[in-house]
């Protein structure tokens, strides 16, 4: 790539976005490298009440917000795994899953992620009751009793947002008092649906397919008592919130570094290397909080603008002649993929869909009118499913918005060799066909909303063309497929982790005709959840046999598979 930034910023959390509003408000010529399935914690946050000027939000809203923001000073994003580095010399080097990115400096701002406490049965039990994410799996213990483990902040708000979905909620606090702030601390203590056990740890977590049991043991006293489900609820979910670690092991011998992986900076943000920077979680601190996070993003931007300006004087570096070095957006595909996401986490109303309004629709047509080929939408309609009827009413109202985009519509039955075409066995469906009419593999059961809008899109437009850019290696291995596969991806529609998972299946089966990928909304398909004893999404059925738990990348998916 012949583009120098100015500045490339690795990660897209509250710290990432913080540095690039700054350092665009400096003209600073900004990227952002974000791995698509390494979503910021922040996001998983239920509710924010405690960032100065905000009242109240949550943290999938603030995070588009401070992306709009980084957006407006003229940020680029690129959705790119950062594989090796080379940050020594005056020009520093990342090489990504996408190509070679160059830059004068550079801010690691990767955060941290949620730590196993490796209690017996936590890694057997992951995605079949133990979990780390309330936003993306509270809804799957409905009902159920849950037990929440930590004693942080984090802890307590998600133990009082699993109030809306468990039956009761116990806490499991190994010291003898919560550890966050008094405000919040007081809420749990007095919430009606939840218990509070504190000095305690769990030993073990057991059962056959799901969560049936689980053994405590008092820390002080040295006494255990075990919880045992009934037979009536059949599971019941542990939920781990016991802090978090460094997202830092890319870097090892490259930056100074403490015992825990922890990214040793001074007051500026700097680490040992000049014109390297590091913010948020993944720095020795006090409080880990958004808050602290932006502050970090806002002192490594300003400084790193003051160590640019003086390279660039030291390189003879003229800000014209970098300009006339620069790939314009459209002749580079990895730059140019950003474009095709689009954001629709809130459920406004429309003409036609309740899921879009004009300005989505706006969206949307901008990035379906790049389509090089026809896509056509079929849906069979199963006229007794409120959900059938919905999703037929997207279907009709995007195909409006591009000609290139084609609808089919059919009532369940009035066509068996279409239903046979697609393999329609379940409902409600919509397929895609390419150019030729053939069943391209893609589906989606369920009404792709919320998050899945974004994979319903891309999936068109990864079929109809250009799409997404695929490296070389990838797409060879995917060619290489010569079985039928089949890949089921359990989501949620509140879960940021699913697009990608589904997107990366469906590219596989877009590239190989032995491949077929469906979408499942798991809310409207429990006897499947049941089925596989899913409590945790994404979930990746292969076959209808193997289930694999996690965010995983079309690399990984296709290692399931061969």
């Amino acid at each position: 790539m012949n583009k120098i930034y100015d500045l490339i910023i690795i990660g897209g959390g509250p710290a990432g976005l913080s540095a690039a509003l700054y350092a665009g408000r400096s003209n600073l010529k900004t990227l952002i490298l974000e791995k698509g399935n390494l979503s910021s914690q922040i996001e998983t946050t239920s509710e924010i009440i405690n960032f100065p000027g905000i009242i109240s939000s949550s943290g999938q809203k603030l995070i588009k917000d401070m992306r709009q923001q980084a957006l407006n000073f003229n940020t680029e994003f690129i959705e790119s795994e950062v594989i090796a580095l080379d940050l020594s010399s005056d020009i520093k080097t990342l090489t990504t899953n996408k190509g070679l990115f160059k830059s004068l400096s550079v801010i690691i701002a990767t955060g941290a992620m949620p730590r196993a406490l490796g209690f017996t049965g936590e890694k057997e039990f992951t995605g079949r009751g133990v979990a780390y994410c309330s936003t993306c799996d509270g809804e799957f213990f409905t009902n159920l009793d849950v037990f929440v483990i930590g004693a942080g902040f984090a802890a307590a708000e998600e133990s009082i947002y699993l109030t809306r979905f468990a039956k009761h909620v116990t806490v499991i606090a190994r010291e003898p008092e919560f550890t966050c702030s008094k405000s919040i601390s007081d809420k749990v203590l007095a919430h009606h649906k939840i218990d509070v056990k504190f000095n305690t740890e769990i030993l073990e977590a057991t059962g056959t397919n799901i969560l049936e049991h689980a053994k405590f043991i008092n820390n002080i006293t040295k006494e255990t008592f075990e919880y045992n489900v009934s037979k009536e609820d059949g599971s019941f979910g542990i939920f781990v919130f016991a802090g978090y670690e460094p997202k830092t092991s890319l870097f090892k011998d490259i930056v100074h570094m403490d015992e825990f992986g922890y990214i040793l900076v001074n007051d500026n943000m700097e680490t040992n290397l000049p014109g390297v920077y590091a913010a948020g979680d993944l720095r020795p601190k006090i409080l880990r909080q958004v808050v602290t996070a932006v502050s970090d993003g806002a002192i490594a931007a300003t400084c790193a603008e003051r160590y640019i300006t003086s390279q660039k004087d030291k390189l003879g570096i003229v800000d014209n002649i970098i300009e006339e070095q620069i790939l314009s957006k459209e002749n580079n595909p990895a730059a140019n993929q950003s474009s095709t996401v689009i954001n629709a986490s809130e459920n406004t109303i429309g003409v036609q869909s309740k899921l879009l309004n004009d300005t989505l629709r706006a969206q949307l047509k901008e990035v379906l009118n790049k389509m090089e080929k026809e896509v056509t939408l079929v849906s069979i309609i199963d006229e007794s499913l409120p959900k059938s009827l919905e999703l037929r009413d997207l279907i009709l109202d995007l195909s409006d918005l591009c000609d290139n985009l084609k609808s089919e519509i059919y009532i369940k039955g009035s066509n068996p060799e279409i239903e046979e075409k697609i393999n329609a066995d379940k409902f409600p469906i919509v397929a895609l066909l390419d150019n030729k009419g053939n069943y391209s593999g893609v589906k989606f059961h369920g009404v792709p909303g919320g998050h899945e809008l974004n994979s319903f899109i891309l999936s068109i437009y990864n079929l109809a063309g250009p799409g997404q850019n695929i490296d070389d290696d990838i797409l060879s291995r995917i060619k290489s497929i010569n079985k039928k596969v089949n890949i089921k991806i359990g989501v949620s529609l509140s879960c940021h982790f699913c697009p990608d998972v589904v997107t990366a299946s469906q590219r596989i089966a877009i590239e190989n005709e032995n491949v077929e990928a469906e979408m499942i909304n798991l809310a409207e398909f429990p006897d499947l959840k049941n089925k596989y004893n899913i409590k945790s999404v994404p979930a990746i059925i292969i076959d209808d046999e193997k289930v694999h738990f996690g965010a995983d990348n079309i690399e990984e998916i296709i290692n399931m598979i061969i």
